[in-house]
């Protein structure tokens, strides 16, 4: 790495280490709820984004 950058690495709590951005996307496209994959706040605005493509 350069030497003037810094990098941080953030691991996620274990009940989300294996989630992909598919899944949590097919979830919120047929109307399920996201609560139990991402944050709340992260789950109001991937369902901002869907209602708005719909």
């Amino acid at each position: 790495l350069l030497p003037g950058i810094e990098s941080v690495f953030l691991t996620p709590e274990e009940e989300f280490a294996f989630l992909s951005s598919t899944i949590v996307r097919e979830v919120a496209i047929h109307g399920g709820s996201l609560e139990q994959f991402v944050p709340a706040a992260v789950a109001n605005a991937i369902e901002k984004k869907v209602n708005e493509r719909q």
